[in-house]
C-alpha cells in the first residue's frame, strides 16, 4: 500500500512539473511579493485615499448605476471624468459613438511627454457598471484610479506621451463586441498607425481580505496560487511578457503590498475580462491589474456591489504603487 502512495505522488509531481514546465500557462514573476500587513497610510497616501473615496461616492452613490439602460448616467459619468482630467490640466477629447440610438463617449485626458517617438502609454479602466450594479468596486474603483494616477503624475515630467482613458461600455451585453468602447478606442489607434508603448488595464480593484479561503481561482491555477485575497494580480498573454516583467517588478522594487502574477491565454476564464483585451485584439501590448473579480469579490455584478465593500487603505497603497510602475515603465519603455 505504501509503494502504492508512493508512486501516485510521483505520478502526481511529474505531471504537474510538466504542466507548469511547458504549459503556456507562467506562474512566477521577478522580484520577491511582500507579505500582507495593516496598512498605515502616511500623510501623501491619506490625500489619495480621500479623493479616491470621493470619486467612488460619485460614481456609485450620487449617479448609482452606470450604462446606456440608465438614461443619462454614462453622459453624467463621462462630463465628471472628463471634469476631473480638465482639472490636472490634461489635454481632454471624447471619442464619440453611437449605440442603439445613444451616443456615448471614451473620455481620453493626455499629458504630452517629451519624445514623440517613444510612443503613447495609456493608463484605462471603463466607467460602466453591469445592469442592476452600482459598480463600486467593478469598476468604479479602476476608474477613479485612472483619475488618481493621473494626478499623482501631474508634475512628474515623462519621456512618453501618458494618456487616461475612461471606457465606456465594457459591460454586458457590449462586452468584445464592436460597440465596446476599449475596442473602438485600441482600432482607432491602430488604423492611424500610432505607437503604443503600453496599455494598463485598471480593473476591480477594491477588494482584499486576509482570510484563509478567500481567494480562489479557475483550475490548475488553484494548484500555484495562495488562497487568501490580499494581493493584486497582474495578468498578461505572452505577446505582452515583458511589459508584464517589467511592471510587475517595478511594483515589488517600489511598494510593500502583495503581488501575484500570470501570463496566460486568454481562454483561461478571467484573463481577457476587460479593456486589455480589446488592445491585444490589434496587437498591442497591454495587461490588466485586478483584485481577481469574481474570483474573490462575492458581490461581483450584484447589486451588493456598494462602497462599503471597498478597502480603501490597500486600493490606496495599490494606486500609489501604480504611479512608481508608471514611472518606471516611463524610463525604461
Amino acid at each position: 500500500m505504501r509503494k502504492k502512495i508512493i508512486i501516485i505522488v510521483l505520478i502526481f509531481f511529474v505531471f504537474f512539473s510538466g504542466l507548469y514546465l511547458f504549459s503556456p500557462l507562467r506562474f512566477t514573476a521577478p522580484g520577491t511579493s511582500a507579505t500582507y500587513s495593516d496598512i498605515q497610510l502616511n500623510e501623501s497616501e491619506l490625500t489619495t485615499e480621500s479623493a479616491l473615496r470621493r470619486h467612488i461616492t460619485f460614481f456609485s452613490e450620487t449617479i448609482g448605476e452606470r450604462n446606456i439602460f440608465n438614461k443619462g448616467s454614462l453622459e453624467q459619468t463621462a462630463n465628471y471624468i472628463a471634469t476631473e482630467f480638465k482639472k490636472l490640466d490634461l489635454n481632454v477629447s471624447r471619442q464619440t459613438y453611437n449605440v442603439e440610438n445613444t451616443d456615448v463617449a471614451n473620455i481620453i485626458g493626455e499629458k504630452k511627454g517629451s519624445d514623440d517617438n517613444l510612443g503613447v502609454i495609456i493608463i484605462g479602466g471603463h466607467f460602466d457598471s453591469v445592469s442592476g450594479s452600482k459598480g463600486a468596486n467593478d469598476n468604479a474603483s479602476g476608474i477613479a484610479a485612472v483619475i488618481e494616477l493621473a494626478r499623482l503624475l501631474k508634475d512628474t515630467p515623462t519621456k512618453h506621451t501618458i494618456r487616461f482613458v475612461g471606457f465606456v461600455n465594457e459591460e454586458p451585453p457590449f462586452f468584445q463586441t464592436e460597440q465596446m468602447g476599449s475596442l473602438v478606442y485600441a482600432r482607432s489607434l491602430h488604423k492611424k498607425d500610432e505607437k503604443i508603448a503600453a496599455m494598463l488595464s485598471i480593473e476591480t480593484i477594491g477588494a482584499y481580505y486576509n482570510q484563509t479561503g478567500s481567494q480562489y481561482y479557475p483550475a490548475p491555477l488553484n494548484l500555484f496560487y495562495p488562497d487568501t485575497g490580499n494581493f493584486i494580480a497582474f495578468v498578461s498573454n505572452s505577446a505582452s511578457k515583458d511589459l508584464y516583467l517589467s511592471s510587475i517588478r517595478a511594483f515589488r522594487d517600489n511598494i510593500n503590498f502583495p503581488s501575484e502574477g500570470l501570463i496566460s491565454p486568454s481562454q483561461i476564464p478571467g484573463v481577457g475580462w476587460s479593456d486589455h483585451w480589446s488592445f491585444w485584439q490589434v496587437d498591442f501590448p497591454a495587461i490588466m491589474i485586478t483584485d481577481t473579480a469574481l474570483y474573490r469579490y462575492e458581490h461581483y455584478h450584484t447589486d451588493r456591489d456598494t462602497i462599503d465593500k471597498i478597502n480603501f487603505p490597500a486600493m490606496t497603497r495599490v494606486t500609489v504603487g501604480l504611479a512608481k510602475v508608471i514611472t518606471e515603465l516611463d524610463s525604461k519603455l
